[in-house]
Formats: C-alpha cells, sequence, structure tokens
C-alpha cells in the first residue's frame, strides 16, 4: 500500500506503460555478419522486437481496436446451434416479445456508449464470462486464483469445484453483489472484461471452475481503482466478501498488474469496440436492453444533445478555418519580404 511495488493504484498514481515484450522465439534477434569488433554490441532495432500489426491485433484483442473480442468468437459456436435448431424446429424466440418501432410510436432503450445500462451490462459482461469457461480450450491456470488454495469464504469448498461450469446466473448474481456493494458503474464492467481478456491473453492461461471467481474480482478490483474517480480500497471489499483479508487482495492485485505487464491503459476505440460486441452478443442471446417509447422530453433533450454536438462541430471547423488562413497569409508575407529583399 505503500512501498516501491504498491499493490493499490489509482487514476493519478497509474504507472507509466509499458509494452509487452516480445518473447525471443517469436521475434529472434537479428545479426549482421560485417559488424566489426570495435564497433561495439550490435543493437537490436525496436521495429525488429515489434510483433507485426497482423500478428499483434490477433495476439491481444483487449489492445488493438480492429481485432475481434475473445468473448464473441468463443460465443459464436453456441449461437450457431440454437440458430440452427430453432430453423429446424420453426421457431423463432423472443419474436413476440420484441418490441418494434412504428410510425406512431419509437422504440429505444436508455444505453448508449457513454451511459450504459448498469443492469443489462452486468447480464452480458457475466454471459461474456460464461461462454470463456463454458468453451475454453484447457484448464490453464495459476495458483494466485486458484480458489481452493485462496479460498473466498471459509465454507469448504467442494472436491467438484474444478469441475461444473457455473451457470449465467451464478456469475452474474457474484458481479451484481460486487458492484451494488462497491457502487460501480457500467463504464467499469466493461473496463473489467477488457482487463480479463488481457490477462488470458498474457499470461496464457483459461479462466475455468476453480479460478472464475478470484480472476473476475481481481479484474474487477483494478477497474474500479483505474476507471473510477473515488476509487474503492481493498479493505471495502473485505466488507463485502467477509473472510478475505487484505493481504491475500493486495498479492492478487499484484501478481495481476505483474501479469498484465503493468499495462492498464485502455482506449476509447478498444472501450467502444466491447461495448458494441457485448449489445451483438445480447442479441444473439434474445438478453434485449429495456426498451422505452420515445417521449417528447426525451425528444427534445435529444433535440438539444444534437444541436450541442452541431454547434461544437461547427465551433472547430471555423477556428480550423482560421488557422488555415493565418498559415497562408504568414507564408504569404514571408514570401513577398523574400522578393522585396
Amino acid at each position: 500500500m505503500g512501498g516501491s511495488v504498491s499493490c493499490c493504484i489509482s487514476p493519478g498514481e497509474s504507472p507509466k506503460i509499458h509494452r509487452r515484450e516480445v518473447e525471443l522465439e517469436e521475434c529472434p534477434i537479428t545479426t549482421t555478419e560485417d559488424v566489426s569488433e570495435d564497433t561495439g554490441t550490435y543493437l537490436q532495432h525496436i521495429s525488429d522486437r515489434e510483433l507485426p500489426d497482423e500478428l499483434a491485433q490477433e495476439a491481444n484483442p483487449s489492445d488493438h481496436p480492429r481485432a475481434s473480442t475473445l468473448f464473441l468468437n468463443k460465443s459464436q459456436t453456441d449461437v450457431r446451434e440454437k440458430r440452427k435448431s430453432n430453423y429446424m424446429n420453426h421457431m423463432s424466440p423472443g419474436l413476440l416479445t420484441k418490441k418494434y418501432s412504428s410510425c406512431s410510436t419509437i422504440f429505444i432503450d436508455d444505453s448508449t456508449v457513454s451511459q450504459p445500462n448498469l443492469k443489462s451490462t452486468i447480464k452480458c459482461v457475466a454471459l461474456a464470462i460464461y461462454y470463456h469457461i463454458k468453451n475454453r480450450d484447457s484448464n490453464r491456470s495459476l495458483d494466485i486464483f486458484d480458489e481452493k488454495k485462496h479460498p473466498l469464504s471459509r465454507e469448504k469448498v467442494p472436491d467438484d469445484y474444478s469441475v461444473i461450469d457455473p451457470e449465467h446466473k451464478l456469475i452474474y448474481r457474484f458481479i451484481r453483489t460486487l458492484f451494488s456493494s462497491a457502487q460501480l458503474t457500467a463504464e467499469c464492467a466493461i473496463v473489467t472484461l477488457v482487463y480479463l481478456e488481457r490477462l488470458l491473453t498474457y499470461a496464457e492461461m483459461d479462466i475455468c471452475p476453480c479460478n472464475w471467481k478470484r480472476i473476475v474480482l481481481g479484474a474487477i478490483l483494478l477497474a474500479s481503482k483505474v476507471w473510477d474517480d473515488q476509487a474503492v480500497w481493498n479493505v471495502d471489499y473485505c466488507q463485502i466478501l467477509k473472510d478475505i483479508t487484505v493481504e491475500d487482495m493486495n498479492e492478487m492485485e499484484r501478481h495481476f498488474l505483474e501479469l498484465l505487464q503493468f499495462n492498464i491503459n485502455v482506449p476509447a476505440s478498444v472501450y467502444a469496440k466491447y461495448y458494441f460486441d457485448l449489445r451483438s452478443l445480447a442479441d444473439d442471446n434474445n438478453l434485449s436492453f429495456p426498451l422505452e417509447p420515445l417521449s417528447n422530453k426525451r425528444a427534445q433533450k435529444l433535440e438539444a444533445i444534437s444541436r450541442l454536438c452541431e454547434d461544437k462541430y461547427k465551433d472547430l471547423s471555423k477556428s480550423a478555418m482560421r488557422r488555415s488562413v493565418s498559415v497562408d497569409n504568414l507564408v504569404g508575407i514571408k514570401n513577398s519580404q523574400a522578393v522585396l529583399s
């Protein structure tokens, strides 16, 4: 909490972001034969140590906006099976309950990329974690996240804890309890999912029945400190989870940061990608966001926001034109002075 290696970070004290080191097997060091001994040690160029863009996007979807999210890829198998089953049985689930806009009524939800709906976002994040666990490739894990070795409660961990996959409702209740008690925002839930997938990619591990609770807890802990202005302290989570100690929380947070290589940066483009992919996941699984008829009051509010944005862009374009004209005038004056001289 106050040493040289701090376990608790805040937006104002975030460590400097480091690039992920590339393993020597992936990008071997290239040497030249004509380097003489007196020139010193051959230094590898930074471009030789970086992954190509295509490989980097494929390996780290939590860092690159154009790479597809892991949870959406893992959910496609189940989605295709559901569609095939519905087609064979001539069923259209959710078709009769879904609301559609008409000439007289427009239905819109209250979730936007800047202000997502909290309940619906937590449901989607829990569903994404559910697909991660269900369609995992293996059971690679680390001891720090093993619930058997680091239990979250005093209750005895079942013998089959590492075999039975948790249901979507169980994951949702676990996340909802933490978010409700700590009063976290929906944006924090999206960042939590970004950190979770970044951990799985960087550490080359899987989220499975034996470690999902501690991985989710570590991601929420880190996301709440990075995203929210008033961060929740580790001791506050010990009040929510009565049987966990502050020392255990600090150790888990330190390992989480080290596995992320202290890369806690979430670009706006990556955040937006995860938001819209979560909405796609909701549509594929009939988890519709709450729709409400567009009222006159809300229509006026949307119109006011639209005008405000339009005026803002007009002012930006005008200032850009002024700078362009001033630069042209300056160049013209200098050319005139050059001709006269």
